[in-house]
């Protein structure tokens, strides 16, 4: 197999593989939206947000499994990644301050926080192998 084929089908897998978690993600948040709107910064509208943000998963999602428009969403996966990191950064402080949160909730939140970095990484990478139009 020639190797430019191999990168090829190499991209298109760590692709898709993106569009599954931001797909799967999206759907979480019409199916439990409540879970996300308590992680809303108070600036935005909760519910809305959710609902956006889900919104925009999915289409980022769908985009990402259309060689076409592969570049374009990998572009905006790393611009959503970036934009909910003040949600994931209120969610850990909410359960940081809570007497109510347990050790391994807290652990989980904290340790989510610099999990952004390799998904933002993650579709910089797609984006970047993604084929030309």
């Amino acid at each position: 197999m020639r190797r430019r084929t191999r990168r090829a089908r190499r991209a298109t897998r760590t692709a898709s593989a993106l569009a599954l978690l931001l797909g799967g993600a999206g759907v979480t948040h019409f199916l439990r939206p409540r879970g996300y709107d308590r992680i809303v910064p108070d600036a935005l509208p909760p519910r809305t947000t959710t609902l956006g943000s889900g919104i925009a998963e999915l289409g980022i999602a769908a985009g990402l499994l259309v060689p076409p428009t592969r570049r374009a969403a990998g572009w905006a996966a790393a611009a959503l990644f970036v934009a909910v990191f003040p949600a994931n950064l209120k969610m850990a402080e909410d359960l940081l301050d809570s007497p109510r949160s347990g050790r391994v909730a807290r652990l989980v939140a904290v340790l989510r926080l610099p999990l952004q970095l390799p998904l933002v990484a993650w579709a910089v990478r797609v984006a970047r192998h993604a084929p030309r139009r």
